[in-house]
């Protein structure tokens, strides 16, 4: 994957705990094994009791703050309508649910992600699980505070459980709302966006809670007549941005079924720049781990350009490229799809030049399904250049995606057979896998020796 996608977010208090502990174990277990003392994990292991320690620390005083508050607001009387529904205290951050209702924005979260999906005071089944902000709600909130000397935790102290403040969210409207203003101003909020999705996993579900979000970061790719128009940071942003939001579990429907996300991954698979085009791939590849975005990105068309753009070689992008490809063809649909598209030709072509051996092996072993694609592979010399690899590597999962492709043409085309019995002769190439290959390996090679003598035997008889 592109390296500027997002490879490491940020995780949030709890996730971080756990990983430092992990990382101290580790370094406690070199500490005491090593026989020498050992002054390099001394240290990192001091590393990571300080992170713990620290961590512990904010904890602790965001709690005494958010105790503190409480004392002071139950000093004066709460007008219910301030109130949350859930938890019975004064809200921070109201927001609107799909009924109509308002809850505080923490407290509704945790409803939801427990599995709820109904209205906690109508009990309505939800349409959808986006939050809408309640600012009329939290403006008078924010006057009767004002009036009755009330304290509450500044919007930039208090987080929710995602670890987003009400700061984070206001800049998160800000940047969308400037999407759709000048250049310059989509320029630096595209970038910012890019930047904040990559570090923060938080801030890439907050696309999920408007159905609004996505439509509004790419306004500047859908309001132009052709992406030769749009410049190409802002592009590269922008496809940049939609594969760190892809990434998330939670958005991977949302996202392939935004109507204008797939036609714009598969032109900036035709154009911009070579990293646009790497990420708009590995978006794809992403989007592609649910099996309904498999079904509507392969009905979409957007194969072909995944193909072409492997066809055409650049590094940086082919292992995207190939992961989406194979991703996509999981599902037979695609499977044909892409042999249609010329998928066995370009692959074998880059195959035959040692490129991406390993994932383009993998590849033409789920198209062989196909009997299309085993004719074309036959056409193409598929078969010398299969043979070829089984002779030089030495990956045994290289070799097991070799034999189990001829194996499919053997039994599908006769004229292959004196071919392979050369093969044999000459460097006993099936034998040799026959006894020492994986067992699945094994089992193919066997499959065609035994039908390359019964043909021998055939012949001796006539």
């Amino acid at each position: 994957m592109a390296k500027s996608g997002v490879l490491e977010g940020d995780p949030g208090p709890v996730a971080k705990a756990m990983e430092l502990k992990r990382e101290l174990q580790k370094f406690v277990k070199v500490i005491v094994d090593d026989e020498d003392v050992n002054l390099e994990a001394i240290d990192k292991a001091q590393q990571m009791l300080s992170a713990l320690k620290e961590l512990k620390m904010k904890k602790y005083l965001s709690l005494k703050l958010h105790n503190n508050s409480r004392r002071e607001v139950v000093s004066g009387a709460v007008p219910e309508e301030f109130k949350c529904p859930l938890s019975k205290e004064l809200m921070r951050d109201p927001v609107i649910v799909a009924t109509g209702q308002t809850y505080d924005r923490s407290f509704i979260q945790k409803w939801l992600k427990s599995g709820n999906r109904t209205c906690p005071r109508t009990q309505q089944v939800l349409s959808h699980t986006i939050l809408t902000p309640n600012h009329l709600i939290k403006e008078m909130i924010l006057q009767w505070c004002k009036n009755h000397g009330i304290r509450l935790p500044d919007s930039a102290q208090y987080s929710d459980e995602d670890g987003l403040t009400g700061d984070d969210r206001d800049q998160f409207l800000s940047l969308l709302e400037k999407m759709s203003s000048t250049l310059s101003d989509q320029k630096e909020a595209a970038r910012e966006m890019r930047l904040l999705t990559k570090r923060m996993p938080s801030f890439r579900a907050l696309f999920g809670e408007s159905c609004s979000a996505i439509p509004q970061l790419l306004s500047p790719l859908s309001q132009s007549k052709s992406q030769n128009e749009v410049q190409p940071d802002l592009h590269e942003d922008i496809i940049t941005t939609l594969l760190n939001l892809s990434i998330h579990d939670s958005n991977k429907k949302l996202v392939a079924e935004t109507p204008m996300v797939i036609p714009l991954l598969m032109d900036a698979l035709r154009s911009g720049t070579i990293e646009t085009r790497s990420n708009a791939a590995a978006a794809l590849f992403t989007l592609s781990a649910l099996d309904s975005n498999k079904e509507l990105i392969g009905k979409s068309g957007a194969l072909k350009p995944l193909i072409d753009l492997l066809e055409e070689g650049h590094l940086l992008a082919m292992k995207d490229v190939a992961s989406a490809i194979f991703n996509l063809c999981i599902l037979h649909e695609n499977k044909l799809r892409a042999v249609r598209d010329g998928a066995v030709r370009v692959i074998l072509k880059k195959i035959m030049n040692r490129m991406h051996v390993d994932e383009l092996l993998s590849i033409l072993a789920m198209l062989s399904t196909s009997q299309t694609a085993v004719e074309q592979m036959g056409e193409l010399g598929g078969v010398e250049c299969l043979l070829s690899i089984i002779r030089e590597t030495s990956c045994a999962r290289n070799k097991e995606n070799c034999i189990a492709i001829l194996f499919t043409i053997c039994h599908s085309d006769r004229s292959k057979w004196k071919q392979m019995r050369d093969e044999e002769n000459t460097y006993g190439t099936i034998s040799k896998l026959a006894e020492n290959g994986s067992s699945r390996a094994k089992r193919k090679a066997s499959g065609i020796l035994e039908r390359l003598n019964r043909a021998i035997n055939l012949t001796h008889t006539a």
